[in-house]
C-alpha cells in the first residue's frame, strides 16, 4: 500500500483525477493518499475493476500474479515480483496455442498499469500483492484461474444462416426498421407539441406513457424502450424536467426514411461494446442467440450481470430498429456493424416502400395518402391537419383550430392554398378552399401582447374591435384560471404572459394571434427545443483531488503516517511487531512489542522480551516488520 499511495501521489493532478475516474472511486472516507491506495486495493474495488476487462487483458495480469519469480512484497518498496514482457509474452503464445505479439502484450499492460492494479516499468510488469491475492480466489468464485484464463479457447463462430431464412430475415428486418422510423417518427412530434414530464424516481407517468402510446401505434410496454432508442440518437432530450425534441429531431424528421433508419442504427452501433462489434462485423448474415452471449461470457469472465444485461439490451434495440430479426443480423445491419452507413442506407432504402409526393384531397375535409409521404411534405401537412390513421396510407384531416396552429406558425390563406394544389391530385374541394379562407379571414380578430408596464396582475392583454367577442372571453369559464380582467371597452388583461394566454385561447379555438408592441403579428412556437447537454453534476474526482493536495505534507509527514498506520493495524489486530529503532551513534536494535497506542509523533507498546513499557519517537523508526 505505501508503494502505492507514493506512486498516487507523484501523479500530476489531471493523472491523479483520471484514476479515481476509470475506478469509479467514492470520495467517502478518504482523507489522504493513503485511504486512497487502500480504497484501491480493496477486494470490491478489484473485483470491479476486473469485471470491466476482456479475458487477454486478464490473462497478462493473472500470468504475472502467479509466475513472476517470488520476491517479499511491499516492506521491500515494490508492488510484488516483475515479469519481463519478452518472458510474458512468450508464456502466453505457449499457453493459448496461437502467436501473441509483444506490441498486444504491452498495450494491455500498460491498461492494467492505467488502471493502478500492476506497476508496468522498464523491468516488466508488476502485480500489487492485494490485487494477486484476489485473483487467487476466483477458483472459489467459480471463475477461471490463470491458466484457464490463458489457454481456453474461443467458442466456436457464430452459426451462419441458410439462403432461404436470409430472404426472410431481409423482409423483417425492413419491416421492423420502417415501423420503428414511424414511430419515433411520430414520438419526437408529438413532443414537439407537448413534451412528457420525467418522474423524479425515474421514467414516464402512465398517463404519459397510455398517450404515447396511442400516438405512436405501439404496446404501452415498448414505449421507454422507445424514448430511450431516439434519447441514444439525441432526437430527444430531458431539460427541466421533461423530454423535448431537439434540434436535431427537428431536422431528422426532414430527412427520408432510410437517413433517418441510419440515424437510429449508426448512434446503436457507436453504442455496442467494441469488441462485441468487431466480432458480429466479420461475420455478417449470423445468428446470434445463444453463440453471441457464449462469446462475451467468454470473452469478459468476469462481466456477470452487468454485461448480461447490456448485451440484452443491445440485442432488444438491434431486433427493434431492424439490424436483426429474430437474432439474425440483416444485410442492411452487417453494413452498420462494419460501420459503413452510405451501404447501409442503400440496402435498406431498397427494401423500404417507396415514398409519394402526392395526396387526395377529400369534401369530409380529410385527406388520404396512398403510401408514405416524404418527409417534408408529411411534415408540413402535419402543421395544417392532424393526422387520424398512422398506417402505411396516412390519413389526417383538417379543421379551423389546425388551420389557425398552422396561421400561427406563419402560414397564409394562399400559401396554404399553393401547397395543397401542388400535392393534391383531385384539386382542392370547396369545403376545404372555404374553410381555409374563412379561417384566414377570422384569425387575428383576438390578438394578445405584453403589457408595457406589467404589474403582479398585470403581464400581459388580450385585445379585440369585436365587443361581444370579448365579451364572450370575459365570461368563458375555461379560461377562468388566466384571470382575465376587463381594463377598458377593447381590452382585457392577465397575470400570466402573453404566450400562456395566446395558447389558451388557441386551445379554446378562438381565432387569436400574437402581436409585438408595435402591433405586428408574431409567430410562436409553443415548446422550446430540448439542447443536449452534459449533466451539470460537480466533479467529484477534481474535489478529491484538490482535497488530497490540500491535506499532503510532503514525504515525511507522509513517511510518519505510513508507520503509524501500519502501527494501528498492529494494534486492531493486537499483533506483535519487529520495531527496528536507530539508536544514538548509528545503531540499530529490534525490538519484539505489542504496539497499544500511537499519537502525537511517539508510540506506545509493550515490550515482549523485557516484559516492560516503552514509548519510542515515530522518528527513529527505521521499518516495521510481523513477528514470525
Amino acid at each position: 500500500m505505501l508503494t502505492l499511495a507514493s506512486r498516487l501521489r507523484a501523479l500530476d493532478d489531471a493523472a491523479l483525477r483520471r484514476t479515481i475516474e476509470i475506478r469509479a472511486i467514492s470520495a467517502h472516507g478518504i482523507r489522504d493518499f493513503f485511504d486512497l491506495a487502500e480504497a484501491l486495493l480493496n477486494p470490491a474495488a478489484v473485483q470491479a475493476a476486473l469485471s470491466r476487462l476482456d479475458r487477454s487483458t486478464l490473462a497478462v495480469l493473472a500470468i504475472t500474479a502467479t509466475e513472476a519469480p517470488a520476491e517479499p512484497t511491499e516492506q521491500t518498496g515494490v508492488p510484488g515480483a516483475s515479469l519481463g514482457l519478452d518472458a510474458l509474452t512468450s508464456r502466453l503464445t505457449e499457453l493459448g496455442g496461437l502467436p501473441v505479439t509483444r506490441a498486444d502484450v504491452a498495450a494491455r499492460a500498460a491498461v492494467l498499469d492505467e488502471l493502478m492494479l500492476a506497476l508496468l516499468s522498464d523491468d516488466g510488469l508488476r502485480v500489487y500483492p492485494a490485487v494477486a491475492e484476489h485473483l487467487a480466489t476466483w477458483p472459489d468464485l467459480g471463475l477461471p484461474s490463470a491458466l484457464e484464463l490463458a489457454s481456453t479457447p474461443a467458442p466456436s463462430a457464430l452459426a451462419t444462416v441458410i439462403t432461404t431464412d436470409s430472404r426472410f430475415t431481409d423482409r423483417l428486418a425492413a419491416e421492423r426498421a420502417f415501423a420503428a422510423v414511424s414511430s419515433i417518427a411520430e414520438l419526437v412530434t408529438e413532443l414537439s407539441r407537448e413534451p412528457v414530464r420525467e418522474l423524479s424516481r425515474g421514467g414516464l407517468g402512465l398517463p404519459d406513457t397510455k398517450r404515447l402510446s396511442s400516438v405512436m401505434g405501439i404496446d404501452i410496454d415498448a414505449v421507454a424502450t422507445y424514448v430511450a432508442t431516439a434519447a441514444r440518437a439525441q432526437l430527444i432530450a430531458h431539460s427541466t424536467g421533461y423530454w423535448n425534441e431537439t434540434e436535431a429531431g427537428e431536422a431528422w424528421l426532414l430527412e427520408g426514411t432510410a437517413h433517418r433508419w441510419a440515424a437510429l442504427a449508426g448512434s446503436w452501433q457507436a453504442a455496442l461494446p467494441a469488441d462485441v462489434r468487431s466480432i458480429l462485423a466479420h461475420r455478417p448474415g449470423v445468428s446470434w442467440g445463444e453463440g453471441l452471449r457464449s462469446f462475451v461470457t467468454w470473452l469478459y469472465p468476469a462481466g456477470g450481470e452487468w454485461m448480461d444485461t447490456r448485451v440484452t439490451e443491445f440485442a432488444r434495440d438491434a431486433e427493434l430498429i431492424g439490424i436483426t430479426a429474430h437474432q439474425t443480423t440483416s444485410p442492411a445491419g452487417a453494413a452498420v456493424l462494419a460501420e459503413d452507413l452510405d451501404g447501409a442506407i442503400a440496402t435498406i432504402g431498397a427494401s423500404l416502400p417507396a415514398e409519394v409526393g402526392a395526396v387526395y384531397l377529400q369534401n369530409d375535409l380529410s385527406i388520404v395518402s396512398p403510401g408514405p409521404l416524404a418527409p417534408s411534405i408529411d411534415a408540413r401537412l402535419r402543421g395544417l391537419a392532424d393526422v387520424e390513421s398512422r398506417e402505411l396510407a396516412l390519413s389526417y384531416r383538417i379543421s379551423a383550430t389546425s388551420v389557425n396552429r398552422a396561421l400561427a406558425a406563419g402560414e397564409t390563406a394562399e400559401s396554404l392554398l399553393d401547397f395543397l394544389r401542388t400535392i393534391s391530385l383531385t384539386g382542392i374541394p370547396q369545403p376545404i378552399e372555404y374553410l381555409i379562407r374563412e379561417s384566414a379571414g377570422r384569425y387575428g380578430r383576438i390578438r394578445v401582447g405584453e403589457v408595457a408596464a406589467p404589474t403582479a396582475l398585470s403581464r400581459s392583454y388580450v385585445r379585440s374591435d369585436d365587443d361581444e367577442l370579448l365579451g364572450t372571453l370575459a365570461v368563458d369559464q375555461t379560461l377562468g384560471p388566466l384571470g382575465l380582467v376587463r381594463a377598458d371597452a377593447h381590452r382585457l388583461t392577465s397575470r400570466f404572459t402573453s404566450d400562456v394566454v395566446f395558447w389558451a385561447l388557441n386551445d379554446a379555438k378562438y381565432p387569436v394571434a400574437a402581436e409585438s408592441s408595435d402591433g405586428e403579428v408574431l409567430h410562436l412556437r409553443r415548446h422550446q427545443l430540448a439542447r443536449v447537454l452534459p449533466p451539470e453534476a460537480p466533479d467529484l474526482a477534481l474535489i478529491l483531488v484538490e482535497k488530497l493536495r490540500a491535506t499532503d505534507g510532503g514525504e515525511d509527514v507522509a513517511a510518519d503516517a505510513w508507520l503509524a498506520r501500519q502501527l494501528d493495524s498492529a494494534i486492531k489486530s493486537k499483533q506483535t511487531v519487529i520495531v527496528s529503532i536507530a539508536m544514538p551513534g548509528g545503531v540499530v536494535v529490534d525490538y519484539l512489542l505489542e504496539p497499544a497506542s500511537v499519537g502525537g509523533g511517539r508510540f506506545r507498546a509493550r515490550d515482549r522480551r523485557a516484559d516492560i513499557e516503552r514509548t519510542l519517537p515515530l522518528s527513529s523508526i527505521i521499518s516495521i516488520t510481523p513477528a514470525p
